[in-house]
């Protein structure tokens, strides 16, 4: 484990605890709610970032090495919350849930690749995989949609279709590279026809980003059959199901789906905050507010009503 100091995301190594060996203090690091302890089967693969160690845990409120809470107040146990909890000026982590990165980095700006951001930016890089000059649909236009938009730019997409049902979003969505627009309360067919109408058969790949089986579905039935690829990203109730018809799947449409955007934090995370340092990837657009954490529940407010993308919170007044 590690002690760490620092203000929601921004975070520099305070102390190290018994083990801890690629670590040192005063690194700057990224802390991530899913882990990489590097040994399970998950950690070795080339293909999976599903840690059996270290994945999510929402409810488990502890430390793994002794069920035993970091935090307390007037002497009671305070939960940890999803491994990081990071709305504390300190916080105790586990080592493995902890990405070491470029020094040089401005924290207050990398900090948010700590989660949304690498979910919808790697869905496109890493597991869409578009080719340049190829079309891409992306499915809600929230901070993970538009991150996935923004892999798609990354990535040399000709064509990107944003798909909303809220107007207002579009003009900002066109800073991430969306050249076309489809709002999905004004039309009264399936969106899939109306995306395969207006691109030839299909896009070449489609990332959703809602959660809304309706628009899984639709991301799925919209992309080019032969070659077409949609990734899942947003989650769905545990009661959803997934229907289409098997016809779509033997013409030759794959069918992804991804956690975190494929990146392992420890291994992968480096090079995301390389590809910002490098210009590549554009992080402020992203940052829509700046609170102090007295005023974070503005945080929530912004968040529920859909007014920003993401909102940096620091300690200081």
């Amino acid at each position: 484990m590690c002690l760490i100091n620092g203000s929601q995301l921004i975070k520099v190594v305070e102390s190290l605890g018994e083990g801890v060996s690629d670590l040192e203090v005063g690194d700057h690091v990224l802390p991530v709610f899913t882990g990489e302890c590097g040994d399970c089967r998950h950690c070795r693969s080339d293909v999976s970032n599903m840690c059996d160690l270290l994945r999510i845990n929402s409810v488990r409120g502890v430390m793994l090495a002794d069920g035993q809470s970091r935090f307390s107040i007037n002497g009671e146990p305070v939960n940890h919350f999803l491994g990081t909890s990071t709305f504390s000026e300190y916080t105790v982590v586990h080592s493995g849930c902890v990405a070491k990165i470029n020094p040089l980095a401005p924290l207050d700006k990398v900090c948010i690749l700590s989660c949304g951001v690498s979910t919808g930016l790697g869905a496109t890089l890493n597991v869409a995989k578009p080719e340049r000059g190829s079309s891409v649909a992306v499915f809600g236009l929230g901070a993970v949609g538009l991150a996935a938009a923004e892999g798609a730019r990354i990535a040399g997409a000709s064509r990107i279709i944003g798909v909303d049902r809220s107007s207002k979003r579009f003009e900002e969505a066109k800073k991430f590279g969306v050249t076309d627009f489809v709002n999905t309360s004004e039309h009264d067919r399936p969106i899939q026809e109306v995306i395969a109408e207006m691109t030839n058969g299909g896009v070449d790949r489609s990332v959703e980003c809602t959660g809304n089986i309706d628009n899984m579905i639709s991301a799925f039935e919209c992309v080019h059959d032969g070659w077409g690829v949609a990734v899942l990203v947003g989650v769905p109730s545990k009661d959803a199901v997934f229907m289409t018809k098997p016809i779509n799947v033997l013409n030759e449409r794959t069918l992804k789906g991804t956690f975190f955007g494929n990146y392992k934090p420890r291994t992968d995370l480096p090079s995301v905050v390389d590809m910002y340092m490098n210009k590549q990837l554009e992080l402020e657009k992203f940052i829509t507010h700046r609170i102090p954490f007295s005023e974070i529940n503005k945080a929530f407010e912004y968040m529920v009503k859909g007014e920003g993308l993401r909102c940096i919170i620091s300690m200081e007044d």
